[in-house]
């Protein structure tokens, strides 16, 4: 993780000293955009989340941004495993999901600007505000009473005797127990680096990499037998598509 932030870092210094000896070349003019991305980061599962932004140009080198990210936050110490009897995967010690839901205010700062139809046009990205993370039960299906072809889902409890491994044919349903959830309140900041590759003045396509810090109020209980956390730092990689005008 700390190599993971120093090479974003080490990144962010060398755009910087190349951008002051750097030529600007004839960049298409553009108002405003908006994108949507597909995350993965070092907290999350295969994908991360989703995100969603709006920028509009205050001046020719620095945009505005209102931002959205919806994410499944996972502790370090998960582990997919298998059903002896059914051989489903499940995550055995997990009680609760969190879905953090990031709202976000900052600031693009251009740091190379692109002539229409080539080159690449980079961004320095900065963001911060409030988080809302929704802990809802994680339900695994187990038998009863031993017998493999009764099966019942519940919220996983390491305190009962019925949910020891042995006993746990797979998971719940999708969003079972989402009404139970509870509410966690915090706050994110993060910065990064954006790369727009798009050939087409109105449209929008790129990557974004950065790291970003995820914290709450109160400790969040995933695993109640592994170490839980209240701040969450990941790294992060988005791919984005979306519109300008």
């Amino acid at each position: 993780m700390r190599r993971n932030i120093k090479i974003v870092v080490f990144a962010f210094l060398i755009l910087i000293g190349f951008e002051s000896v750097s030529q600007t070349q004839d960049s298409y003019d553009y108002n405003s955009e908006f994108t949507w991305g597909i995350n993965k980061n070092s907290a999350g599962g295969f994908i991360g989340g989703f995100t969603f932004k709006k920028a509009r140009r205050l001046n020719p080198r620095l945009f505005e941004t209102f931002g959205l990210e919806i994410m499944n936050v996972k502790n370090p110490e998960e582990m997919r495993v298998q059903s002896y009897a059914t051989g489903n995967y499940f995550i055995f010690g997990k009680t609760n999901y969190l879905y953090a839901f990031r709202f976000q205010y900052g600031r693009d700062v251009v740091l190379f600007t692109k002539a229409p139809q080539q080159g690449i046009e980079i961004k320095a990205v900065f963001a911060i505000g409030p988080s809302i993370g929704i802990v809802a039960p994680y339900y695994i299906e187990r038998a009863v009473n031993g017998n493999f072809n009764r099966s019942i889902n519940e919220q996983y409890d390491p305190a009962n005797p019925e949910h020891t491994y042995e006993k746990i044919l797979g998971t719940g349903y999708l969003f079972q127990g989402l009404g139970d959830s509870k509410i966690q309140l915090g706050g994110n900041a993060k910065i990064g680096f954006n790369f727009e590759l798009g050939i087409v003045k109105t449209q929008v396509t790129g990557f974004e990499v950065g790291i970003l810090v995820d914290a709450y109020f109160k400790q969040v209980v995933l695993m109640p037998k592994a170490t839980n956390h209240n701040v969450f730092p990941t790294v992060y990689f988005t791919l984005f598509y979306g519109s300008r005008k």
